[in-house]
């Protein structure tokens, strides 16, 4: 069971509310701070989830949490003929569709707004499902992956790319160094919200990773789930397949 993380700012609001609030806040900076934060290596992990994918040909993708849609533009080397981004932040989908219209994605490309945990679509909807750094944010975990599951088509692929925790020092204390100390202050100094990459370093040190959400995809009913670390467990991309 994952642990509870501490609310983002206001106290007056759901974690939803909380999480909508502060993405709209740091929409503008968000893809730029990434950057910095991953030192870049984001990208990579990204293009890895695509060459995942690419085997599978799917159709049509839910990229869920899209965010400014980095993934979602990454996935049309896929080949797929539709890609529907969602997200709950109107701010960070905003800077989503300038960059779609930028590269002349929109016949591929559907940003819109939605929750995770509601997803206005109907059962067998899509052949893959993507989720990058959100998963994490979900209000209630269980609900919103079994709406995943219930939107996949029949051996649909999820995929997951999500932080994790390094297990092997010295990459262990390192990260906690990392995530406690320094990257709230580059949140700070970069964005003009001081809480926020707080949240963000809280909410990844709490979620259960590895082998702890692997059977949480299993309880859902996800079958051949498989996590793979990335760059010495900072991150990991889970995948797992619709049962029949």
């Amino acid at each position: 069971m994952a642990k509870k993380v501490i609310p983002y700012k206001d106290s007056q609001l759901g974690k939803k509310e909380q999480v909508t609030k502060m993405f709209d806040t740091i929409s503008d900076n968000y893809d730029g701070l990434n950057r910095v934060i991953s030192f870049g290596i984001d990208v990579k992990w990204r293009r890895r989830v695509v060459d995942l994918l690419k085997t599978k040909k799917p159709k049509n993708i839910l990229d869920i949490a899209t965010g400014t849609g980095d993934l979602a533009i990454n996935l049309t080397q896929t080949g797929a003929e539709k890609i529907v981004g969602l997200d709950i932040s109107p701010g960070m989908l905003d800077v989503g569709r300038k960059k779609v219209r930028k590269k002349n994605m929109e016949n591929v490309i559907e940003m819109v707004v939605g929750d995770s945990e509601n997803l206005p679509f109907e059962k067998n909807s899509f052949d893959a499902v993507t989720v990058a750094f959100g998963v994490r944010n979900f209000e209630t975990l269980e609900k919103g992956l079994l709406e995943i599951y219930r939107v996949l088509r029949p051996k649909g692929t999820f995929i997951v790319l999500e932080t994790s925790i390094p297990t092997k020092p010295p990459f262990k204390q390192g990260y906690r160094l990392y995530t406690k100390y320094i990257l709230p202050v580059i949140g700070r100094i970069f964005s003009k919200d001081n809480s926020a990459y707080g949240y963000l370093s809280e909410s990844a040190s709490v979620f259960p990773h590895g082998e702890d959400f692997n059977n949480i995809l299993r309880k859902i009913g996800f079958i051949d789930v498989e996590n793979r670390p990335q760059t010495m467990g900072v991150a990991s991309i889970y995948i797992a397949t619709k049962a029949n």
